[in-house]
């Protein structure tokens, strides 16, 4: 070994390759859009009474027909959850007295559905029970999504794309893959979603005794998925 090449590093160690090993890095991206696979809707009963134990009664009375209801359409209720229980009294306004006007209850409620079908004939019953109030659906994809493995596998092929034809522009070809990561993966900073998450959107409606259900629309919004990576690749000499 010849004491030029004992000191001359490696071109895969050097940062930006060399004239007879260069390198080429690109960003491969892909935005799929699919139907969502889940909805989440959000219930809140309320309760008021002139005392606390009326108000109690009364929401845990509304809170079981609720759950009831949610439970009777079986299997497709993934997931139900109770949330925050508050009864708060309410004083009046004049006199120094501490004196209890009215005490309001409130339990929350969260329904997970995979049949949509289903969520819109349980929304519309849930919004004409008396002080019920309905918030959604939001949206979404599972976590375990196949469709965040497709966006992946299209972002890379993109990459691959993109730097073969920078390399065929040149005259070269590629050679090797260096390095292949998620956008931000070098400094550990997670990719920011847009607020509010991907593709969700709230409806929110309250209904009295007396009301009859709303007209809804539940047609499922279609969901945006991402993914991005940065690629390098080594290629041959170009062709100046």
């Amino acid at each position: 070994m010849t004491q030029d090449a004992a000191h001359t590093p490696h071109a895969s160690h050097q940062p930006y390759g060399t004239p007879e090993v260069p390198r080429v890095a690109v960003r491969g991206e892909a935005r799929l859009e699919v139907d969502p696979e889940i909805a989440r809707i959000g219930i809140t009963v309320s309760a008021r009474g002139t005392d606390r134990r009326t108000a109690l009664e009364d929401l845990t009375r509304r809170n079981n027909t609720v759950l009831d209801l949610i439970k009777s359409h079986g299997d497709t209720v993934e997931k139900l959850e109770t949330g925050a229980l508050s009864i708060t009294p309410e004083l009046t306004r004049h006199g120094r007295a501490e004196r209890v006007r009215a005490y309001h209850g409130r339990v929350h409620i969260t329904a997970e559905l995979s049949d949509f079908t289903t969520l819109g004939e349980l929304t519309t019953r849930l919004a004409d029970l008396e002080l019920t109030q309905v918030d959604g659906p939001w949206w979404a994809l599972r976590p375990t999504s196949p469709a965040h493995g497709e966006a992946r596998r299209q972002a890379v092929l993109e990459a691959v794309q993109r730097a073969r034809e920078y390399a065929e522009a040149l005259g070269a070809r590629l050679s090797a893959l260096v390095e292949l990561a998620d956008l931000g993966a070098e400094n550990a900073a997670p990719f920011a979603q847009a607020p509010g998450g991907s593709g969700m959107r709230t409806m929110a409606f309250s209904t009295t005794e007396d009301a009859g259900p709303p007209p809804l629309d539940l047609e499922p919004q279609r969901q945006t998925v991402y993914a991005q990576v940065n690629a390098r690749f080594t290629m041959t000499p170009p062709q100046l």
